[in-house]
């Protein structure tokens, strides 16, 4: 078997491996040891044509941070891969021309051109560099803190940060941030709760087309998860169970822990990119 041939045969084993649930994970090491022992030789065969793993030059890892040749750096350049397979054919149905995103994984904080950034501001995109920042430790505060449980909730982030970059695309982000001398406050962050639902849902978009592109993307009750990870973070949820107490609806830049979940799902549900358009017209309290 070929040099290329055995690296991408690997590469899918590994891609599929990174994004199985722990219990999927050992079913695939029985197996693997299982033929490992009756097919030894052709094992070791494509072993020594040169297989590699995944690699994506898009994802970098600051100095300090895990890297990203670790599980959680690979699972993460796993994701931005899908993204980077879902998203350029339902762009072209548009012709809107696709180019891919960076990210930058750190840990504790880091330097971007807008200054520095810390873990306690969570995943974020920055635009002008077409960029994604990551802590992987917010993983775990996603879980303790928030209560978000499931690998799918991971998925369910970076698809979120990688729509904000499809956004940036689409000319969304500058059309809100464009905005932002002659707005109020209040009507700013209307604006931003708009931009982060549709986020939520082309993530949703996005775990459709990835389930139909790859096989086997999703787990039962993987949606579930990432409904509930959605939730976790609804602002009405935090300032009333993580901050305060007390909720105002008028400081809110994401959205309520219902019309994050009820947008996820709809995203998944419809697959169509042009349904999350009219968030940007109804009216706000039908969000």
């Amino acid at each position: 078997m070929g040099r290329g041939r055995g690296a991408g045969i690997l590469n899918l084993v590994l891609m599929g491996f990174l994004r199985a649930s722990p219990k999927g994970k050992l079913v695939m090491l029985a197996i693997g040891a299982v033929a490992f022992l009756f097919f030894r030789g052709p094992v070791m065969q494509l072993l020594s044509g040169g297989a590699t793993a995944p690699t994506s030059s898009q994802i970098t890892a600051n100095s300090g941070s895990s890297s990203t040749n670790d599980e959680m750096g690979q699972y993460l350049k796993t994701m931005m891969a899908d993204n980077e397979t879902v998203w350029p054919p339902l762009l072209a149905k548009h012709n809107v021309p696709f180019r891919p995103a960076r990210m930058v994984i750190y840990t504790g904080s880091t330097r971007t051109p807008g200054g520095i950034a810390s873990s306690g501001m969570g995943p974020f995109y920055a635009p002008a560099e077409d960029t994604i920042y990551l802590d992987p430790t917010f993983f775990t505060e996603l879980k303790t803190r928030f209560g978000a449980t499931g690998d799918f909730a991971e998925a369910y982030v970076v698809a979120h940060e990688y729509a904000h970059h499809i956004q940036n695309i689409l000319g969304r982000l500058k059309q809100l941030h464009g905005q932002r001398a002659r707005l109020s406050k209040k009507e700013f962050n209307r604006g931003s709760v708009r931009v982060e639902l549709h986020a939520d849902f082309l993530a949703g978009i996005f775990a459709r087309q990835a389930e139909n592109t790859f096989q086997s993307f999703l787990e039962q009750g993987d949606i579930e998860e990432a409904m509930r990870a959605a939730a976790a973070v609804g602002d009405d949820r935090i300032q009333r169970d993580l901050g305060s107490g007390y909720v105002d609806p008028d400081s809110f830049t994401h959205g309520t822990s219902a019309q994050r979940a009820r947008w996820f799902k709809l995203g998944f549900e419809s697959g169509d990119i042009t349904l999350g358009e009219q968030i940007y017209t109804m009216p706000y309290e039908e969000l």
